[in-house]
């Protein structure tokens, strides 16, 4: 079994066995990181759904009002005019069936795809390529269409996908440890709100189950679900 090294435990001995509410516990994650490093803060969440039922799946998005910290490499699939528009607008890489026969040899260079309606024929070769690294276009997180300018700008601005893994956890970023207590509070609300507006007609019993956040090197601080829901509900 791994053993954690000092620093790390020295954190833990910080982190008392009980909930915290949001604002206390982003303050809280603050105080004990010790990396030298802009660490990524996750939020996870489990939750009583069972993923294994499709009426049971938790899939959406949400734009973080304060971003990632992270600047996205955009990559748009499309043809025509959606090209110059896609370019206009800010995408990083733009191309047509050359891309995406450059993706099948094993390119990967980008960090979110967008693809036109009338490309997805050609994308749909992609589904092995980039359904592991979760970037594979669906309409349901708004990444397949014809508005191409707006989603890229939503993804440039700080748009996050979250989705039901099979252990019934969701894992999302909510930004970088250097952001203020203030902005990962907000950041974090921002998700919570939409996972419990993506709750399924099918699921029973108590939805949001558990909630913890962390760093990349920090241990977990759980979350009072029970006063997030009530707090983002507001």
């Amino acid at each position: 079994m791994a053993r954690h090294g000092k620093k790390y435990r020295a954190a833990a001995e910080k982190v008392e066995q009980r909930s915290y509410q949001l604002d206390e516990a982003f303050g809280l994650l603050k105080q004990i990181a010790y990396a030298k490093f802009n660490e990524t803060v996750e939020l996870s969440m489990l939750l009583g759904v069972d993923p294994k039922h499709a009426d049971q799946m938790v899939r959406g998005t949400t734009v973080l009002p304060h971003g990632t910290g992270q600047s996205k490499r955009v990559l748009v699939i499309a043809g025509g005019e959606k090209q110059k528009e896609a370019q206009d607008a800010g995408a990083d890489m733009v191309g047509g069936d050359e891309i995406v026969e450059k993706i099948q040899g094993g390119w990967v260079d980008f960090d979110a795809v967008i693809a036109t309606p009338d490309m997805m024929r050609s994308v749909g070769k992609l589904g092995k390529v980039l359904g592991p690294r979760g970037l594979m276009p669906n309409p349901k997180t708004g990444t397949v269409t014809f508005d191409v300018a707006r989603a890229i700008q939503e993804i440039k601005a700080g748009k996050v996908e979250f989705r039901v893994d099979k252990t019934s956890i969701i894992h999302v970023p909510v930004g970088k440890i250097a952001f203020t207590s203030q902005q990962l509070t907000e950041n974090a609300a921002s998700i919570i709100t939409a996972v419990r507006k993506a709750k399924p007609p099918a699921a029973k019993g108590k939805y949001m189950r558990t909630i913890y956040i962390s760093s990349t090197m920090s241990p977990s601080i759980q979350l009072d679900s029970s006063v997030a829901e009530l707090k983002v509900a507001e």
